[in-house]
């Protein structure tokens, strides 16, 4: 038996609800037939965007999403999506399989799609390949509300009132894709491009997005923070409100990912240890932050994590379209749950990708949509959402078939939500093993107790012919006990309990 205590007097930190966020790239079918499919089309859409697709998010409360990229935002020119769609400039796609884009999905579609879905706007800027003046430009053209070249532009355009961006990242993986840059030339760049992303009404600010470092470069954090943070007054912080960290869990390495559907026991437990990395990450650079910034004051911008596999047999590589089982429902309840406890610092995650993409929620084929193992662990996770982290402690014990991919069996995260309801997530790795868990709660008396859980045989994925092999179920198996509850997690699976 395993012991959770949970201490509801102990309230650590506030629980963003953009750590449930998402990220959509113009990459493969992501956008382009899976979001929008034209104003046109058959499928049934509003605007051009699909009505299932915006609906099964609406259901998961998508709280913000990130555009147009990824490595596609450095080579993004705004101007080239705007206007009449017939005027708009062809362009070629070449970091993802050459294709051609029409680019009749540009700033009015995006804010169009964030409308619909009731979602926050993380807009990601162009530094890589283009100009201070480019940006300042787009920032005008989204936010200003004045009389202006850019804002009358949007005007002309059909969009009299400007929009809120609620976020904008200020380049993408500048150390790589995004320019092949130095940490100290980036820090610099950083300082200069930001200084033009105006806010230009006070009541809505725009929260700074600058790039953080490709998974362990730590170098890559320090030398950041030391350029951005030197001759900068203390309430500026750096002049960022996030640094953002990219990780993907990929358990054969970055040239042997490994199949997304096709693995045993050794490789379920290999990426398991591969997706734990993520705290690690967290607490190392979040320490390294911690000497510039003590208070807390700039976020950790999860904003690119997930399983990236090989792609699936006969489609294109460019397009890094994936199935999703058990597995990547167990690597999104885990790194769910490590965000969360890690809220005092992470507070925003964004998955890659949302649609068709990577460890999608979303899967679609014509008219056909799909919800993944990973859609329905957001689903249970939602009522995370600007709630109140807990302490909680759990007991647990290392698993695998390898000394070399031992993981804890067990993770958990707690909140407490603005009507006093406790919520509880849990999952349990184990693919033989389920665990009884024995929970003291202290300074909270359990009342009317809810559960749901999303559990299978850890190939067990949802197709267009079966689509709902995974899905979330009722839990009947919480009991009250005295100080607590007590209830049996089984194996391979992700739990949600609600407590009143």
């Amino acid at each position: 038996m395993a012991k959770l205590v949970i201490n509801e007097n102990r309230k650590l930190s506030r629980i963003n609800k953009e750590i449930k966020g998402h990220f959509s790239e113009h990459l493969g079918r992501c956008i382009y037939e899976g979001l929008y499919v034209g104003e046109n089309s058959e499928i049934p859409n509003v605007n051009g965007m699909r009505t299932d697709v915006v609906e099964a998010l609406k259901q998961i409360r998508i709280p913000v999403l990130r555009w147009p990229g990824g490595c596609f935002a450095d080579e993004y020119h705004w101007k080239d999506g705007i206007g009449p769609k017939e005027e708009r400039k062809k362009i070629v796609n070449t970091h993802w399989g050459g294709v051609v884009e029409d680019n009749s999905f540009g700033t009015h579609e995006f804010f169009e799609l964030c409308r619909q879905l009731g979602c926050e706007a993380y807009v990601n800027g162009n530094m890589g390949s283009g100009t201070v003046q480019e940006m300042s430009e787009w920032v005008e053209y989204m936010t200003f509300e004045g009389v202006s070249p850019m804002a009358d532009l949007r005007k002309k355009n059909g969009h009299e009132q400007a929009w809120n961006v609620d976020f904008f990242g200020v380049g993408n993986e500048n150390w790589g894709c995004g320019g092949n840059m130095n940490p100290e030339f980036y820090g610099n760049m950083y300082r200069r491009y930001q200084t033009y992303v105006r806010c230009y009404d006070s009541t809505k600010p725009i929260r700074k997005i600058a790039c953080g470092p490709n998974v362990d470069d730590y170098e890559w954090t320090e030398e950041v923070l030391k350029t951005t943070f030197r001759r900068c007054q203390p309430g500026q912080h750096g002049f960022m409100d996030g640094l953002s960290l990219h990780y993907y869990t990929h358990p054969g390495g970055w040239d042997h990912k490994g199949s997304a559907t096709e693995f045993d026991e050794n490789m379920w437990y290999q990426t398991m240890k591969k997706t734990w990395y993520m705290d690690e990450l967290i607490r190392r650079h979040g320490a390294i932050m911690d000497k510039y910034d003590p208070e807390k004051e700039v976020g950790l911008i999860v904003d690119e994590w997930g399983t990236w596999f090989d792609v699936e047999p006969g489609t294109n590589p460019g397009f890094l379209y994936q199935q999703n089982t058990m597995r990547d429902a167990l690597v999104a309840g885990i790194n769910l749950n490590i965000f969360n406890k890690h809220s005092d610092r992470v507070k925003m995650a964004n998955i890659a990708q949302m649609v068709n993409v990577l460890q999608a929620v979303i899967l679609t084929e014509g008219p056909k949509m799909v919800k993944t193992p990973t859609y329905h662990v957001f689903d249970m996770y939602k009522y995370h959402q600007d709630a109140q982290l807990l302490d909680s402690t759990l007991e647990t014990e290392l698993v695998g078939l390898e000394a070399c991919n031992m993981v804890p069996n067990l993770s958990e995260s707690v909140s407490e939500d603005a009507d006093g309801v406790m919520h509880i997530t849990m999952t349990n790795l184990d693919l033989e093993k389920g665990y009884t868990i024995d929970t003291t709660i202290l300074g909270k008396k359990a009342g009317e107790i809810t559960a749901e859980i999303v559990t299978g045989e850890m190939h067990a994925k949802n197709t267009f012919e079966d689509p709902e092999q995974v899905t979330v179920k009722t839990f009947e198996g919480v009991e009250k006990v005295h100080g607590g509850i007590r209830f049996t997690i089984p194996a391979c699976s992700v739990l949600h309990i609600a407590v009143r």
